[in-house]
């Protein structure tokens, strides 16, 4: 079949890759030992914090985000310590496969993939560990598999109520840039992202944000590693440098995404992906649809996951669009495999791709023969203007 326009990339990352940083990225590569590079190192080290919320050391690999969930795990913990984690989706539990892999006593908090992780059952936990058995709680932020936010501001008071030092790591692999997120102020230890979603880049490099209580246990952690070894980072990056051969123009796309987030401003970005993520929760209903996520407060503004009804095939739906309007949407995965469908509205997107998207599940509820009520892009239309407010005024360089 030949296709005309563009795909429709609506997955929920990678995402798509805006013409400003894809023309970025396509520079010639540089002496990373010389001065030039040494400057643009400089330039992303220091301006990747204000999206992290931290004025601490952002570290960036080249990798995935499961090579930063291995940095996190080696730099902090030793063979056999005992860590907290909750079930919420299919990336918790790889998350804490990964975990036990290397020996780490991994207490994981049974869940619905529904929900996010429960400050209150974590409380509890920690309060019953008079002898600070747990070195960590290690929680999924944006559960990509299942458009489920959990709240980490609630997780550490938690932790603070019952004075525990566990470390708190949180990966924001599908939630930073596109949600809220303050690793200082909720006192965040090691924050764990990837490029290919709300960062607007290629999948290929990974960051750890780390607290100075991080850093001190790094000091202590009996876990071998070397490639990931934070101290051999942070070293060479005070100026600008990195101890192996870096990602150079995936580097030079980086700078080119946080000027973007800059001169949008990160309140202005939230309120975007909140906007979108309301309306396409308002087709999802307009379909009479079943969002996966249970409580509001806990909606993702990244992902949309919606359960498909009885005895249909969402990955069928999907081979559906993606055939008839060359769109990709989400699959299940793990326990939801063929149960749902994801659509994902984060990164670089606007209104009107939005709308694109909800009207080509809209045809492909109709042509797969899907139950469905009308009116789902309608709703999400009205739900979209009704949200439109004037974006806040930016001053670049403040």
């Amino acid at each position: 079949m030949v296709r005309t326009g563009r795909h429709f990339l609506q997955i929920p990352g990678p995402t798509n890759v805006p013409d400003r940083v894809l023309r970025a990225i396509d520079r010639p590569v540089i002496d990373h030992r010389g001065p030039e590079f040494a400057k643009l190192g400089m330039e992303v080290l220091e301006n990747i914090r204000p999206v992290f919320q931290t004025t601490g050391p952002v570290i960036i690999y080249p990798g995935s985000g499961t090579g930063a969930w291995e940095a996190a795990i080696v730099n902090t913990l030793s063979p056999g310590e005992r860590v907290l984690m909750f079930e919420t989706g299919h990336f918790s539990l790889l998350w804490r496969q990964l975990a036990e892999r290397f020996g780490i006593n991994v207490e994981y908090v049974p869940g619905n993939w529904r929900s996010g992780a429960a400050a209150a059952e974590l409380e509890s936990r920690l309060a019953s560990d008079q002898q600070h058995t747990f070195k960590a709680v290690m929680v999924v932020h944006n559960e990509t598999s299942t458009g489920v936010t959990s709240r980490i501001s609630e997780i550490r008071r938690a932790m603070n109520n019952v004075h525990h030092p566990a470390l708190l790591i949180v990966d924001t692999i599908s939630s930073l840039a596109s949600t809220d997120y303050r690793h200082d102020q909720w006192e965040v230890d090691v924050t764990i992202a990837g490029s290919q979603k709300g960062l607007m880049l290629p999948p290929g490099i990974s960051f750890n944000a780390v607290s100075e209580k991080a850093i001190a246990a790094n000091k202590r952690a009996k876990m071998p590693r070397s490639y990931w070894d934070w101290q051999e980072m942070l070293k060479p990056n005070q100026a600008g440098f990195f101890p192996f051969t870096p990602a150079t123009n995936m580097l030079y796309g980086l700078r080119e995404a946080l000027l973007m987030l800059q001169e949008e401003g990160l309140p202005n970005v939230f309120r975007r992906h909140d906007r979108h993520a309301e309306a396409a929760r308002a087709a999802v209903r307009a379909w009479d649809l079943e969002i996966v996520c249970e409580n509001p407060r806990e909606y993702s503004s990244s992902v949309t996951v919606a359960f498909m009804p009885k005895g249909h095939d969402a990955d069928q739906l999907r081979n559906v669009i993606l055939e008839n309007f060359d769109m990709s949407i989400g699959a299940g995965l793990s326990k939801l495999i063929g149960k749902v469908f994801r659509i994902g509205h984060l990164g670089s997107f606007n209104d009107l791709m939005l709308a694109g998207t909800l009207s080509g599940i809209e045809m492909g509820l109709r042509l797969a023969g899907v139950p469905h009520k009308e009116g789902g892009v309608t709703a999400a239309l009205e739900c979209l203007v009704q949200t439109k407010t004037k974006a806040e005024p930016v001053l670049l360089g403040k």
